[in-house]
């Protein structure tokens, strides 16, 4: 029996941004995924993995760098025709109704009037937004927005669904809620769909909607690990081989390729460009001392997420920069405190910027390299941008910007030098 070809095939998929001539800035490396028929797909890895960069290759948005990447075995190199995309911000036109906002796939399709009229109408019946057909954008709750994202999705009968972060402006409730309309949608076969592929940061939504999850690697993006879920539907959170996933995706996201079942702890080494994580030190102060006085020093990373509110977006950044500094470790899953990270949560104020001051030059090249120039310089100053020079030969702009904010915002808390926010100046002078 001959196989079916694909939804998506990627082939050695590599994708570089270059800005005004400065050297490559590698986002993909070496990607290679299908997606099948009657398949759902989540996209999990941290943020600036190039989930979303991936997502725009597969609809023909942007060109790989490198590789090939194939929609039912046609060659993308064009916005391609049968794949529908959802954004997180929901990309409404605030002058134009309901109705008139689903029509403009169609618009833009040549569709007559009248048969887009009965499509659009039929698309947001299914969405179940019938009766605000003549609403403005301004007059719909979030949730109720994203439903007029997916009908106007939904509206051009697109045979794959590419979402990218679509739950993630909204509240949990009526992210749950949305996402369970979805689903049946999918089960009952309401639509054309025939797969779905999607960026989430809920590594529960993943596992509860998803056939296959696929999780990244970063710097640059990489594939990192495929599973596959075998659960029945419909999935309960509360079923133990559910828990049992969401554990095991968090342990991979958490830890280094090749630390999974790692015995001895060994201290994460970074480099002058790693993408510091831009966490408040109040964060995680705050984090090491529930750590300490509510589970003994040691919690699993899914509990420890329900209980402060966080998802693994946002969470990831808090555990990464607990470890750089060498206050806390991940370990199967576990959030672990260092004996560091102990002395730093039961310490004073002042004793804690000194033992913040030593993690910060001992382990973040980034702190180190801004205290030795303002050390030999003769005015022992420089500005900004003489940092942010070096950071662009490993980060983007943008991203080279915040990593220095973050620096500065660490370095300053630890009184190893001081920020001039008028001048953009570093200093060792006390401001």
């Amino acid at each position: 029996m001959q196989k079916k070809t694909p939804l998506v095939e990627l082939q050695h998929i590599d994708k570089a941004f270059t800005k005004e001539g400065r050297q490559e800035l590698l986002v993909l490396k070496e990607i290679n995924f299908k997606l099948h028929e009657n398949e759902i797909v989540a996209l999990l890895g941290k943020s600036g993995s190039g989930k979303s960069t991936l997502l725009r290759i597969i609809s023909g948005l942007i060109p790989p760098t490198r590789g090939e990447a194939f929609y039912q075995g046609k060659q993308v190199n064009r916005p391609v025709q049968g794949i529908s995309m959802i954004f997180q911000n929901f990309a409404l036109m605030p002058w134009l109704t309901v109705l008139q906002n689903v029509e403009l796939g169609l618009e833009a399709q040549g569709i007559q009037r009248k048969q887009r009229r009965e499509r659009a109408l039929k698309a947001i019946d299914t969405i179940g937004l019938d009766g605000f057909e003549s609403a403005y954008p301004r007059e719909l709750s979030g949730g109720m927005r994203q439903r007029v994202g997916f009908a106007r999705a939904l509206v051009v009968n697109p045979d794959l669904l590419l979402m990218d972060e679509p739950f993630s402006a909204l509240d949990v409730l009526t992210s749950e809620n949305l996402l369970s309309d979805l689903q049946d949608l999918w089960l009952e076969r309401k639509t054309n769909i025939k797969g779905i592929l999607f960026v989430t940061h809920d590594i529960e939504d993943a596992v509860w909607l998803a056939d296959r999850i696929i999780i990244f690697g970063s710097d640059p993006g990489y594939i990192r690990a495929e599973l596959d879920i075998k659960l029945p539907r419909p999935r309960s959170d509360q079923d133990p081989e559910f828990a049992e996933l969401v554990d095991q995706i968090y342990m991979l996201m958490t830890t280094e390729p090749g630390e999974e079942g790692q015995k001895e702890y060994k201290p994460k080494i970074i480099n002058m460009g790693y993408r510091l994580p831009d966490i408040p030190v109040s964060e995680l102060s705050g984090l090491l001392e529930l750590l300490v006085e509510e589970y003994q020093g040691k919690c699993d990373l899914p509990e420890l997420a329900d209980a402060v509110h966080l998802d693994i977006d946002n969470l990831i950044p808090l555990t990464d920069a607990m470890e750089i500094l060498g206050f806390a470790r991940t370990q199967r899953g576990d959030l672990v405190i260092t004996p560091i990270g102990r002395n730093f949560a039961d310490a004073d104020i002042l004793k804690k910027k000194e033992i913040f001051k030593t993690q910060l030059l001992k382990n973040i090249p980034l702190a180190r390299r801004i205290r030795r120039v303002l050390d030999e310089r003769p005015g022992h100053w420089a500005v900004k941008t003489r940092f942010l020079n070096e950071l662009e030969d490993f980060l983007s702009e943008e991203e080279a910007d915040r990593v220095l904010a973050t620096a500065i915002d660490w370095g300053r808390y630890a009184e190893i030098f001081a920020y001039d926010n008028n001048s953009e100046t570093l200093s060792l002078e006390n401001p």
